[in-house]
């Protein structure tokens, strides 16, 4: 009854984001912060008023032909949609619609380093997370009802998104509590890639900050290719995410490693290496980019290859 309480509320949200619309005379876009992204299209972010709950990358300069859709699941599944705006930015540019959750909060500058990582966890760290007082902000079918809006939007005349959008080629990715999100979402039929970053499903069902529904055996009903980019040993997702791909043996799946720790390269300009490898999965799995698939497929795939980076694959093909 919960989960079809919280569609019903996702219907509504994507019902009043229509009927704003229309009050107003058709949607707008509102330019958030400068563009940026070393993509051939450039990546800005945006609002619209008729979406309250969702924060938007596209590319600067639209490509030929609709772009898919990527849905975004932030850290902490907070309602900030500007949280890892230097990574969006970037998929964005290389011709990409991303529908982050939750509205355009704060966004912080790009750094120019990374703080120094952690080696290991404590022994308990796993085992002594308490439960989250509050409910989480943001929710996975928050992030499903995405495809839908993108859907909609492409099919109005008079949006400026009509003819750009394709809602039958969606990826979901998510950041820690946003990567649980991912995972759920993935099962849904119409998704057609995931990558969990600095995630796993908990080895305690009771052991997380998160409220996202999802245990281990939900893994089985994940349908699509499926990378796990995690940010090392001292990664408090370093344990669910190792245990996560022990169990998936029904699709291939990834699992890489660099020790950056737990946020990752999200705060570094354009994203760092996780975006690079995000666009990387992204152009193979979603585009059929088999130059961008030797990435990670043989023995000496790029990633395999690049200062830094530990990769483990099952169920993997032989060639992009």
């Amino acid at each position: 009854m919960k989960l079809i309480g919280s569609l019903v509320a996702a219907g509504l949200l994507l019902a009043g984001c229509t009927s704003a619309a229309a009050q107003t005379g058709g949607p707008s876009e509102r330019l958030l912060g400068v563009g940026a992204g070393n993509g051939a299209y450039g990546g800005v972010a945006f609002a619209r008023d008729d979406a309250p709950g969702y924060t938007f990358y596209r590319p600067e300069r639209w490509p030929d032909g609709p772009v898919p859709v990527v849905l975004w699941g932030n850290g902490g599944c907070r309602n900030n949609g500007l949280s890892a705006s230097h990574f969006l930015r970037e998929i964005a540019s290389h011709g990409y619609f991303v529908i982050a959750n939750g509205a355009p909060g704060e966004e912080r500058p790009p750094v120019a380093e990374l703080p120094p990582a952690p080696t290991s966890l404590p022994e308990n760290a796993v085992t002594n997370q308490p439960p989250r007082a509050t409910p989480d902000e943001t929710s996975v079918e928050q992030m499903l009802a995405g495809i839908d809006w993108a859907a909609a939007a492409n099919a109005d005349a008079g949006d400026p998104l009509h003819g750009h959008l394709d809602a039958a080629r969606v990826a979901v990715l998510g950041h820690s509590c946003g990567g649980l999100q991912a995972l759920a979402a993935g099962a849904d039929p119409r998704v057609g890639a995931v990558i969990a970053f600095a995630s796993g499903v908990y080895v305690r069902a009771d052991g997380g900050l998160s409220g996202v529904r999802i245990g281990k055996e939900d893994l089985a009903r994940l349908h699509t290719p499926v990378a796990y980019v995690i940010g090392g040993p001292g990664d408090i997702a370093w344990p669910n995410a190792v245990d996560d791909f022990a169990r998936i043996s029904h699709v291939p799946v990834m699992l890489a490693n660099l020790p950056v720790g737990h946020g990752g390269t999200f705060a570094l300009a354009n994203g760092g290496d996780w975006a690079r490898v995000a666009v990387d999965w992204l152009d193979w799995q979603i585009k059929g980019d088999a130059a961008a698939g030797r990435s990670f497929v043989g023995e000496g795939c790029r990633l395999c290859t690049t200062y830094g980076w530990k990769v483990e694959r099952k169920q993997f093909p032989d060639s992009p």
